[in-house]
Protein backbone atom coordinates (compact mmCIF):
# COMPACT_ATOMS: atom_id res chain seq x y z
CA UNK A 1 0.00 0.00 0.00
CA UNK A 2 1.20 3.57 -1.20
CA UNK A 3 1.46 6.36 1.06
CA UNK A 4 -0.91 8.35 -0.48
CA UNK A 5 -3.41 5.32 0.13
CA UNK A 6 -2.50 5.41 3.72
CA UNK A 7 -3.25 9.07 4.30
CA UNK A 8 -6.30 8.79 2.79
CA UNK A 9 -7.64 5.94 5.13
CA UNK A 10 -6.61 7.97 8.05
CA UNK A 11 -7.94 10.74 7.11
CA UNK A 12 -11.19 9.05 6.02
CA UNK A 13 -11.61 7.81 9.84
CA UNK A 14 -11.68 11.24 11.32
CA UNK A 15 -14.04 12.58 8.78
CA UNK A 16 -15.98 9.35 9.55
CA UNK A 17 -15.62 10.26 13.71
CA UNK A 18 -16.47 14.04 13.01
CA UNK A 19 -13.19 15.29 13.21
CA UNK A 20 -12.72 19.31 13.38
CA UNK A 21 -10.22 20.96 10.71
CA UNK A 22 -8.47 17.91 9.01
CA UNK A 23 -5.15 19.04 7.41
CA UNK A 24 -2.75 16.60 5.82
CA UNK A 25 1.07 18.00 5.76
CA UNK A 26 4.00 16.70 3.39
CA UNK A 27 6.99 16.04 5.45
CA UNK A 28 8.88 14.27 3.12
CA UNK A 29 11.16 16.99 2.48
CA UNK A 30 11.17 18.52 5.89
CA UNK A 31 11.06 15.59 8.28
CA UNK A 32 12.47 12.55 8.58
CA UNK A 33 9.79 11.57 11.39
CA UNK A 34 7.24 10.66 8.98
CA UNK A 35 6.47 11.10 5.39
CA UNK A 36 3.16 12.90 5.91
CA UNK A 37 1.20 14.42 9.21
CA UNK A 38 -2.38 14.65 9.70
CA UNK A 39 -3.86 16.94 12.25
CA UNK A 40 -7.34 17.23 13.71
CA UNK A 41 -9.11 17.62 16.97
CA UNK A 42 -11.96 17.22 18.49
CA UNK A 43 -14.65 18.76 20.77
CA UNK A 44 -14.05 17.01 23.96
CA UNK A 45 -11.96 13.99 25.39
CA UNK A 46 -14.84 11.25 24.19
CA UNK A 47 -14.71 12.66 20.63
CA UNK A 48 -10.70 12.79 20.41
CA UNK A 49 -10.45 9.17 21.89
CA UNK A 50 -13.07 8.21 19.29
CA UNK A 51 -11.06 9.55 16.04
CA UNK A 52 -7.64 7.77 17.42
CA UNK A 53 -9.90 4.94 18.24
CA UNK A 54 -10.99 4.64 14.48
CA UNK A 55 -7.72 5.61 12.92
CA UNK A 56 -6.12 2.66 14.89
CA UNK A 57 -8.95 0.39 13.90
CA UNK A 58 -9.16 1.47 9.89
CA UNK A 59 -5.40 1.13 9.99
CA UNK A 60 -5.81 -2.11 11.23
CA UNK A 61 -8.49 -3.17 9.27
CA UNK A 62 -6.31 -2.36 6.07
CA UNK A 63 -3.52 -4.81 7.39
CA UNK A 64 -1.19 -1.86 8.62
CA UNK A 65 0.68 -2.09 11.50
CA UNK A 66 -0.07 0.96 14.53
CA UNK A 67 3.50 1.30 15.72
CA UNK A 68 2.34 3.37 18.64
CA UNK A 69 -0.41 4.56 20.31
CA UNK A 70 0.42 7.53 22.56
CA UNK A 71 -2.17 9.78 24.76
CA UNK A 72 -4.95 7.99 25.09
CA UNK A 73 -5.79 7.98 28.69
CA UNK A 74 -5.51 11.71 28.77
CA UNK A 75 -6.97 12.50 25.36
CA UNK A 76 -5.43 16.12 25.07
CA UNK A 77 -3.11 15.12 22.32
CA UNK A 78 -3.28 11.36 21.05
CA UNK A 79 -0.36 10.34 18.45
CA UNK A 80 -0.93 7.37 16.22
CA UNK A 81 1.99 5.92 14.17
CA UNK A 82 1.08 4.16 11.10
CA UNK A 83 4.68 4.43 9.98
CA UNK A 84 5.10 6.74 7.51
CA UNK A 85 2.03 8.74 8.72
CA UNK A 86 1.92 10.56 11.87
CA UNK A 87 -1.99 11.42 12.62
CA UNK A 88 -2.10 14.02 15.85
CA UNK A 89 -5.24 14.55 17.40
CA UNK A 90 -5.54 16.86 19.79
CA UNK A 91 -8.42 18.44 22.18
CA UNK A 92 -9.93 21.78 20.98
CA UNK A 93 -7.76 23.54 23.49
CA UNK A 94 -4.38 21.76 22.72
CA UNK A 95 -4.09 22.30 19.34
CA UNK A 96 -3.83 25.93 19.16
CA UNK A 97 -1.42 26.01 22.26
CA UNK A 98 0.75 23.30 19.95
CA UNK A 99 -0.02 24.85 16.86
CA UNK A 100 1.72 22.46 14.84
CA UNK A 101 0.76 23.69 11.41
CA UNK A 102 3.03 26.92 12.27
CA UNK A 103 5.33 24.88 13.78
CA UNK A 104 5.96 22.66 10.46
CA UNK A 105 4.47 25.45 7.64
CA UNK A 106 7.32 25.13 5.52
CA UNK A 107 5.32 21.72 5.02
CA UNK A 108 3.41 21.51 2.10
CA UNK A 109 -0.81 21.10 2.27
CA UNK A 110 -2.20 18.10 0.82
CA UNK A 111 -5.51 18.60 -0.77
CA UNK A 112 -7.35 15.00 0.26
CA UNK A 113 -11.18 14.62 -1.09
CA UNK A 114 -12.98 12.44 1.91
CA UNK A 115 -15.93 10.40 0.94
CA UNK A 116 -18.70 11.94 2.96
CA UNK A 117 -21.37 9.69 4.69
CA UNK A 118 -24.74 9.96 3.23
Amino acid sequence: MDHKEMVKIAAQACDDKRANDIITLDMSEVSLMADYFIICDGSNERQVQAIAREIKDQAEANDLEVKRLEGFEQARWILVDIGDVVCHVFHKDERSYYNLERLWGDAPLVDLELSKEG
